[in-house]
C-alpha cells in the first residue's frame, strides 16, 4: 500500500491501430517495456472500450443491416438512419427516449448489459476512416478486462487491475465522462457505511464509485485525437476484489428514479 497523498497517471504511447483478433495485453506489455517503466503490484490499467471492441470484432456494416418496422418508425421520429436504429434495437432491451436532436437523431436505450446510454453505446468515431461501420460494446466487458489482466500477468508476472471504459453522458448534467463498463479485480464500489468521517461522524449512506472515479480521470489523458487508449494509474490504495464486476453499478429498476 502507498500513502494517500499522491497518485501517478500516465498514458502509454505506442499502442498500434487495433484490428480484429489482436492481443491487447501483448500491446500493453510491449508499450510498457518500450517506455522503460516496470510494473508495480498496485498498478491499474485503464483501457478504452474502443480498442477492446475492435479486437473482439464487434463491428457491424451499415450496408448489411435490414431495418424492421420499429426501426423505421423510430427513424421517422428522430431522423436517425433506420439501419443504425436497428443496430441499436439489436443491442438493447428497452428504448427509453427518442429525440430529433442534431446532427443525426438521438436514441436513449437500455443496453443488454443494463447501461442506460445514448444509442446503446454504438460508436462511429476513430474507426480508421472506415465509413459505414458501427462499433458495438463488448459482449462481456468484465470478461474482456479479465483476459487483458491475465495476458499481462502471463508476460510480466504482475497481474494489474484492469478497467475497460466507455464515454457516457450523465443525467441532469451536460457533456461526457469516461465510466467503467468492465473490471478485473478493481472494486467498483467502496462502502463507507458504518465508518467515520474526518470529524468522527459515522457515515450512513456513503459509497465511493472507485472504478468510475479512476475511469473519469483517465479521460484527461485520452483526448479523442491523441491515440492514447491505455492509461496506467499508480499509487492508489485498493484491495483486489476477485468478484469485481462493473454491472454492480447498474441500479435495479425498482430503485430507478428516472424511468
Amino acid at each position: 500500500m502507498s500513502d494517500r497523498s499522491s497518485v501517478e497517471a500516465f498514458a502509454l504511447s505506442g499502442i498500434p491501430e487495433v484490428r480484429p483478433d489482436d492481443d491487447i495485453a501483448a500491446f500493453i506489455a510491449d508499450a510498457m517495456e518500450a517506455s522503460g517503466r516496470t510494473w508495480e503490484p498496485s498498478d491499474i490499467v485503464v483501457v478504452a472500450q474502443k480498442i477492446v471492441s475492435k479486437a473482439e470484432n464487434r463491428i457491424r456494416h451499415v450496408a448489411e443491416i435490414e431495418p424492421g418496422r420499429e426501426a423505421r418508425e423510430i427513424s421517422a421520429a428522430c431522423g436517425k438512419d433506420a439501419r443504425k436504429v436497428q443496430a441499436i434495437l439489436d443491442e438493447s432491451t428497452d428504448i427509453l427516449r427518442v429525440v430529433p436532436a442534431r446532427p443525426a437523431g438521438l436514441v436513449i436505450a437500455r443496453h443488454v448489459s443494463g447501461w442506460v446510454c445514448a444509442n446503446a453505446g454504438i460508436d462511429e468515431s476513430n474507426l480508421g476512416g472506415n465509413e459505414g461501420q458501427l462499433l458495438l460494446l463488448p459482449v462481456d466487458p468484465d470478461a474482456s478486462a479479465r483476459r487483458i489482466a491475465h495476458g499481462i500477468a502471463a508476460r510480466t508476472a504482475i497481474r494489474p487491475g484492469v478497467i475497460v471504459t466507455d464515454t457516457f453522458g450523465r443525467a441532469w448534467r451536460n457533456a461526457l465522462v469516461n465510466v467503467a463498463i468492465g473490471l478485473s479485480d478493481v472494486p467498483p464500489i467502496i462502502d463507507w457505511v458504518g465508518q467515520k468521517d474526518a470529524f468522527g461522524r459515522e457515515l450512513q449512506v456513503s459509497q465511493q464509485a472507485f472504478a468510475d472515479e479512476i475511469a473519469a480521470a483517465s479521460g484527461l489523458l485520452m483526448p479523442k485525437d491523441a491515440a492514447t487508449p491505455v492509461v496506467i494509474f499508480r499509487g492508489l490504495q485498493w484491495r483486489a476484489d476477485p468478484d469485481a464486476s462493473a454491472r454492480r453499478y447498474v441500479r435495479p429498476l425498482n430503485e430507478d428514479l428516472f424511468k
